[in-house]
């Protein structure tokens, strides 16, 4: 591979830090960008150096997206990553984004992009797990069913909270979901996870609910929202609703199950705490979950408890 064709990041790297510590701590991280993310095999000492004196372009460049880096940061979250090493981990992507931008290798444009994305929040590390049981998940899905003061919010949230609650949805991800993202593969319906890369099977007890909540909207066109805002009275919004929003149908239903504070976060957990109590293969799992591979899956498992302990 010519010099054209890769990048010396241990060349560069000292434009912005000499710290020895901090320059292992980059290229730890990097690799393991690299690992994630490129399906590239993990490196250790001389032969990790050895990558990063010669970073193959190829492989990077289409990593360098803000998308790419959120969701990235997103995955160390859920493997239970440290907020220092979480805030490490994205300076040592940026810093490497300024540096090829640089050597105009990407634009200013994207280095900036790259350069807003900020870390995400740690709740879940800040607070005990919450694991519902099977059972506890059913009430919430009725719950958000009942709590309902219009026929088409009843409509809405039995489809989001059943998506929820089954399928291990982040809130984002339901947010930003069209109704184009809803793919038949043979007998079976896929909803394509925009800005993460996979797809999740629909459940075939939410078809019902997705045939009605699709006919109370009037054959939506594909590039529209999945779940929409629901206006007092009952009329449905062309606007999707925002994560936030998702985060309230949780909270509402929660409530009027008496489970106390739930969030989203903790359905996707419970799903996945769930399937590997029903000794579910860590393959399985992590192709729900869109882990870019099962040492994440094994990470963020040993976080959940199970139920004999919960």
């Amino acid at each position: 591979m010519s010099n054209t064709e890769t990048f010396d990041f241990i060349k560069a790297l000292p434009k912005r830090t000499s710290s020895h510590h901090t320059q292992r701590a980059y290229y730890r991280w990097v690799d393991q960008y690299l690992v994630d993310l490129a399906d590239m095999k993990p490196t250790r000492g001389d032969t990790r150096l050895e990558r990063m004196s010669k970073l193959p372009i190829y492989r990077i460049l289409p990593l360098l997206l803000p998308d790419t880096l959120d969701n990235w940061l997103a995955s160390l979250v859920e493997a239970g990553h440290s907020r220092q090493g979480i805030d490490q981990a994205r300076a040592s992507i940026v810093t490497l984004a300024d540096l090829m931008a640089q050597d105009d290798l990407i634009s200013d444009e994207l280095f900036a992009k790259l350069k807003y994305v900020s870390s995400p929040p740690i709740e879940l590390i800040k607070r005990d797990n919450t694991l519902l049981t099977q059972n506890q998940l059913i009430q919430l899905m009725n719950a958000s069913r009942d709590n309902s003061t219009s026929t088409n919010q009843r409509l809405r949230n039995s489809v989001a909270m059943t998506m929820l609650c089954t399928m291990a949805l982040r809130r984002e991800e339901l947010s930003a979901a069209k109704w184009g993202d809803l793919q038949r593969q043979g007998e079976h319906i896929f909803l394509n996870i925009r800005n993460a890369g996979g797809a999740v099977e629909v459940p075939p007890k939410l078809l019902k609910s997705l045939t009605y909540w699709r006919d109370a909207i009037g054959e939506p066109a594909g590039d529209s929202p999945l779940i929409r805002r629901i206006w007092k009275g009952g009329r449905i919004a062309k606007d999707g609703l925002s994560s936030d929003g998702i985060w309230l149908i949780v909270k509402d239903a929660a409530n009027a199950a008496n489970l106390g504070h739930v969030t989203p976060d903790d359905l996707r957990r419970s799903v996945a705490g769930g399937l590997r109590d029903a000794d579910h293969s860590i393959e399985e799992i992590s192709r729900l979950l869109r882990h870019k591979n099962t040492i994440i899956t094994e990470r963020y498992l040993k976080r959940i408890p199970t139920q004999e302990e919960d």
